[in-house]
């Protein structure tokens, strides 16, 4: 079950057992990083009323976690410092109100939550806890996606070309498809060190590949693949079980491509023509737009502030164009410097299941930014790098200042 302490030699007590109320704290983070979009929802409510709810979201989780570690005792850790650093970059540019004041709302709100993944870290340990939260607080993100499915199925497939969206909350397809490849690749790589049963991960996998593939999301699907066979890799050397089963995951790929390689190419083209698939669905042209537009010096290092993550009114969707933006080529060094740290300190660790899970984890947002937002602000994926991080802290003991 995902109760069980993985197979690491870790020694898991109720003396140092983590406060159950960190599982809450985990889940408000997740509702704040959830958008708004307009899709067919089974009860519309507006955006404003979005908005409340994902702000008093991040309100409770520092209240709570703030209660729990009244003492204001963190852990040292590199990821959380950079962001740290990238929190100052987004402060100092959104102070000249080039985006409006709704670049400082946005900064506030990046600031509270970075200092309540900062008080999470007096639990960050290295073992699988918050690889065992993160998954399950994202399988809850996959069950109200999975309620609108049976409650209003055509509320659910009420995005773009019939994709599957959120119908209880507006989730986009992009954010369904990422939920689903997080649990799926957690899920899987804990299965091969027997950090969860198979029944477990059963009961994950196949309704998050069902709604992986409802959802047609290509990023989705290519960075689990990717990040799932750099997580395998990292293992390869040590677990026998592994190299089993990154041999018959090979061996049904081969056969799948060619038994159903039709199949396969019209999930992927989306019903897009030649054109479409060249120009990203359109991101291209937005991007070129964005790389020609003129920028002081300024604007060029420090960015013009947080924004909505779009451009000339059309979304960016790359991480790396956004955080140009919003935070400059500062932004996009610090950036850089959390997906190369991260991966050189996961190299650095003997091969274990928090190593594999970490991997997974980076692996994935690198492939995911090509094409997706997130790593410069809060959400779901600055989440994903948090878990990483905790993953790959050396392990300690609780401080006497948080709660147990």
């Amino acid at each position: 079950m995902l109760t069980g302490p993985g197979r690491i030699g870790e020694v898991v007590t109720s003396a140092t057992r983590p406060p159950r109320l960190l599982g809450v704290v985990w889940l408000l983070l997740f509702i704040n990083t959830l958008g708004y979009t307009k899709v067919d929802l089974i009860i519309p409510f507006p955006r404003q009323v979005a908005q409340l709810i994902t702000m008093a979201a991040l309100a409770i989780a520092f209240g709570i976690v703030l209660a729990l570690n009244p003492r204001g005792w963190v852990r040292p850790n590199a990821y959380l410092l950079l962001l740290s650093l990238l929190t100052v970059v987004a402060v100092a540019s959104g102070m000249l109100l080039e985006t409006g004041v709704g670049s400082l709302l946005r900064c506030v709100r990046l600031v509270v939550f970075i200092a309540t993944l900062w008080l999470t870290s007096a639990w960050w340990r290295g073992d699988l806890f918050f690889a065992r939260l993160h998954l399950r607080v994202v399988c809850v993100m996959l069950l109200t996606v999975l309620a609108g499915v049976i409650i209003s199925p055509g509320s659910a497939f009420s995005g773009p070309g019939g994709r599957l969206v959120g119908a209880l909350w507006p989730i986009q397809p992009p954010q369904v498809g990422m939920y689903a490849a997080t649990a799926i690749g957690l899920a899987v790589v804990l299965w091969l060190t027997r950090g969860v049963d198979g029944r477990s991960a059963v009961v994950i996998t196949v309704p998050a590949a069902g709604l992986l593939l409802l959802s047609h999301t290509r990023t989705a699907l290519i960075g689990l693949l990717v990040a799932l066979g750099m997580a395998g890799l990292s293992l390869a050397l040590t677990h026998g079980r592994v190299r089993r089963a990154l041999a018959v995951a090979v061996g049904l790929g081969v056969v799948g491509a060619a038994l159903f390689s039709q199949a396969v190419l019209t999930w992927l083209q989306r019903g897009q023509d030649t054109e479409e698939l060249e120009n990203l669905t359109g991101r291209q042209k937005v991007w070129d737009l964005l790389l020609a537009a003129d920028r002081s010096l300024g604007e060029e290092i420090f960015g013009v502030g947080l924004t909505d993550k779009s451009f000339a009114g059309l979304p960016i969707d790359s991480t790396w164009l956004s955080v140009y933006y919003e935070q400059g080529l500062l932004g996009v060094a610090i950036v850089a410097a959390i997906l190369v740290g991260l991966l050189v300190l996961a190299a650095l660790r003997p091969p274990s299941p928090q190593r594999a899970c970490a991997v997974f984890l980076v692996g994935y947002c690198i492939i995911a930014s090509y094409t997706e937002v997130g790593l410069g602000d809060a959400s779901a994926y600055a989440l994903n790098l948090a878990v990483a991080a905790a993953l790959l802290v050396a392990p300690g003991p609780l401080p006497r200042g948080a709660a147990e």
